[in-house]
């Protein structure tokens, strides 16, 4: 009798130790892949949450050049409407280099300007082709780098690839605040504060938005 007892009670323990090793090893697991970006994006809260309190001071480089005959013919004013495209693959190549400037992506064609506008996180950019006379003229811009970094936080200009990392970021963090959830749950009854602690991760956040934010 006593070992038929035993013996429910023996596999409940092998599970439930089974479940806490897979917790604790997907927890430490996203913890270590997010830690970095925690740190990164919680310092980055602070800077925005205070941004008009930073100052910075932009810096702005001025560039020039001039399209040789054979590239001006290639963007000379036509009978086009505005339209937006890339720059013709030999004239993005002569002024990416003397500029030494990216020059990937869609330029707005009007009847008389080639505008290419280049933002990136921190600062901005553009370069502008007179259709007429071939004058190149360009602009980079930077804020600094907490406005790099802020800008980081919020995804502005920072491309595709910086837009996949913040979704396996986040997916990280789901999962560490998820098995910290379930770790809290199985081990809150030798630790009695664990629920009031987390009920008041919910509601001070709350009282807060619904009294003070209007």
């Amino acid at each position: 009798m006593h070992g038929t007892t035993a013996a429910p009670a023996k596999v409940k323990r092998s599970r439930k130790s089974f479940w806490l090793k897979q917790l604790h090893m997907w927890h430490w697991m996203s913890s270590a892949v997010s830690l970095i970006g925690l740190l990164l994006f919680a310092i980055t809260g602070f800077t925005l949450n205070h941004a008009a309190e930073i100052e910075a001071t932009p810096k702005s480089v001025e560039r020039a050049a001039q399209l040789p005959p054979a590239l001006l013919a290639r963007v000379k004013p036509d009978d086009a409407s505005d339209s937006k495209k890339p720059l013709p693959a030999d004239v993005a190549k002569f002024v990416g280099e003397k500029l030494e400037m990216p020059t990937a992506g869609d330029a707005e064609w009007s009847i008389d300007t080639v505008y290419l506008a280049l933002p990136r996180p921190g600062g901005d950019g553009w370069i502008s082709i007179d259709r007429e006379t071939g004058a190149v003229t360009s602009e980079v811009s930077s804020r600094g780098w907490i406005a790099w970094l802020n800008d980081l936080h919020k995804g502005r200009n920072a491309g595709p690839v910086w837009k996949w990392f913040i979704d396996i970021f986040v997916l990280a963090c789901v999962v560490f605040t998820l098995t910290g959830l379930v770790l809290l749950w199985m081990h809150s009854r030798h630790r009695k504060s664990t629920w009031p602690l987390v009920a008041a991760g919910l509601v001070v956040p709350a009282l807060l938005a619904i009294f003070f934010i209007h």
